[in-house]
């Protein structure tokens, strides 16, 4: 005989606590994009956002890019707001721009929830799965490119 499922009522200070916040008042976030991985911790309070032990604006040097990785922040109106630190590996510039872009709106929800709907539908909170097909064996070399068979 199948066993019934339990349901669980949480209150609000369980989900105060299942949120992702450190003891010390510490957002986390963890966004991808590609093979690009970014871990987003942030603090309540002006500073500086530092990726890798850099300046956000020294690490991504491009307006554009610039442009981008403040438009979570912006659109919740928290820019100059928080200050924290990133830490970025793998991928290229722009596939680590989309993961911390990610990882902040992770953040930024784990701070408060309410962000939650403005950031999901804007699609910051998707996770974009789209990455570079592996190569297969026999195939020319490429992903799907085959070899050109004999005609006679």
């Amino acid at each position: 005989m199948p066993r019934k499922k339990k349901v669980e009522v949480t209150s609000e200070e369980e989900q105060k606590e299942k949120r992702k916040i450190d003891v010390s008042g510490v957002f986390m976030g963890t966004g991808r994009r590609k093979t690009a991985v970014a871990r987003v911790w942030l603090r309540k309070g002006k500073g500086p956002i530092l990726v890798n032990d850099k300046p956000i604006q020294e690490y991504f040097k491009e307006a554009s890019a610039q442009k981008l990785y403040e438009e979570p922040l912006r659109i919740v109106n928290r820019l100059g707001q928080f200050s924290g630190t990133i830490k970025v590996t793998g991928g290229g510039i722009n596939g680590q721009i989309g993961a911390v872009i990610h990882g902040l709106s992770r953040a930024l929800t784990a701070s408060d929830p309410s962000f939650k709907e403005i950031l999901s539908k804007r699609k910051f909170l998707t996770r974009d799965s789209r990455m570079k097909e592996r190569r297969k064996y026999g195939h020319a070399g490429k992903a799907r490119k085959m070899k050109q068979s004999p005609k006679r």
